[in-house]
């Protein structure tokens, strides 16, 4: 038995009805595909509606499970509001909701136009808030009880980082919601945590982040205690937990997945304060023209 394994038994989700923000790629689809492994009915959205259907169907094929993919952009209220009507129609009801849509890019702020920092506060921050009144009302005024939200987030929510400070001023404001509801919503049956992870790199956010060889030059692992990053199922395993009727008593905790590295050192893009001026033009030019593909 080792991390890589999974942990929860097959039927352990085969009640729920789960909607996941951001599901199409990255850790959303990991997380997708075990909560489909455990029994779950999964709900995956983004803007990317194609992304959206090619991953639904390969999970599908690989687990045997059901995947809803709907188009949504979680900065658009009206667009949240179709996309939970969307599941309603298809499933009947949603259980779980995971804010798990997010965007980031590496930059000193005083780089940053008021529209980039705009962007990132309305994906996570927005985003996250849109989807959870959402879905709450509908919990609240249809009387469902034992539903429950799982926010990600980050360890610089409660640290703050250099380099990322949209990233960190809205997964704070993601943290503070997700501590406030727990204590607001329990009496609606509603429960309301968090997880924080550390790195656990995927191919298009690590490669947008830190793109050419700063991935070699500044390797977070070496920020680890442990020595390594994550494996996506070990985040896989703690998400699935938390949702799962198993957590029953957990409510407003936010859980760290990180190895150690925000106790070793806080800020988790802090050590970019070595990369010189030259440097950051050549990244920024970079990141313009992935954008631009």
């Amino acid at each position: 038995m080792n991390y890589t394994q999974k942990m929860l038994r097959d039927d352990a989700l085969a009640d729920k009805v789960i909607v996941i923000t951001g599901g199409g790629s990255g850790l959303g689809k990991s997380m997708t595909k075990y909560f489909m492994e455990l029994g779950a009915k999964v709900a995956i959205t983004s803007r990317n509606l194609e992304k959206l259907k090619d991953t639904a169907k390969e999970l599908e094929e690989e687990t045997g499970g059901n995947c809803l993919p709907v188009q949504c952009d979680v900065r658009n209220y009206d667009e949240v509001e179709n996309m939970l009507k969307a599941v309603l129609e298809n499933y009947g009801r949603a259980d779980v909701l995971l804010n798990n849509a997010a965007g980031n890019f590496i930059s000193p702020t005083e780089r940053l136009s008021a529209n980039a920092f705009d962007t990132i506060i309305d994906i996570v921050l927005k985003g996250s808030k849109n989807c959870t009144l959402a879905f709450g009302k509908h919990w609240i005024d249809t009387k469902q009880e034992n539903t429950n939200i799982l926010n990600i987030v980050t360890t610089y929510a409660w640290t703050g980082s250099a380099y990322v400070v949209p990233s960190a001023t809205a997964k704070a404001g993601v943290l503070a919601m997700t501590r406030s509801l727990a204590v607001e919503w329990a009496k609606y049956g509603i429960r309301t945590n968090a997880i924080a992870p550390g790195p656990f790199p995927t191919k298009g956010a690590w490669d947008r982040l830190l793109p050419g060889d700063l991935k070699d030059k500044f390797d977070l692992a070496k920020k680890v205690p442990l020595k390594r990053v994550g494996d996506h199922q070990e985040l896989a395993n703690l998400a699935a937990y938390l949702v799962s009727d198993f957590s029953a008593y957990v409510n407003g905790e936010v859980i760290t997945i990180d190895g150690g590295e925000w106790l070793k050192g806080a800020g988790q893009f802090n050590l970019l304060e070595a990369i010189p001026e030259e440097m950051w033009d050549m990244l920024e030019a970079m990141i313009k023209a992935k954008k631009g593909k």
